[in-house]
């Protein structure tokens, strides 16, 4: 299980630059929200996962000792723990997990970003 952080601590971190966020979202939900900043590695079908996560971390997560948190749509979504212990098991070493995901983010009335039309 991977470390988890709350609200005001990845806010916190996020406007001060410290984190790298990722959303494990399908595409399509990453297109239409996703909190600012954060880059989309799909968690989803989680079948796909692991693949998912091997074939896009190089590339968007360089560097493995780069805090990170992941998250998905709230507490029952699996996303972001099975693409946060994929990350882990490719030498991420600092990875934690918003648990209460995007719904808790839009819940508490922060704004969020998206890349769709």
């Amino acid at each position: 299980m991977l470390p988890l952080v709350k609200r005001d601590e990845l806010r916190k971190e996020m406007e001060a630059g410290n984190v790298t966020v990722v959303d494990t979202m399908p595409a399509d939900y990453y297109a239409r929200e996703h909190l600012p900043g954060a880059l989309n590695i799909p968690g989803f079908p989680y079948e796909d996962a692991a693949r998912f996560t091997d074939e896009l971390a190089g590339g968007l997560l360089p560097d493995p000792a780069v805090p990170i948190v992941v998250y998905c749509a709230n507490v029952p979504c699996r996303n972001s723990e099975l693409v946060g212990a994929r990350l882990v098991e490719l030498g991420y070493t600092d990875v934690r997990k918003y648990r209460e995901g995007i719904e808790d983010w839009v819940r508490g009335e922060l704004p969020t970003e998206s890349s769709g039309p």
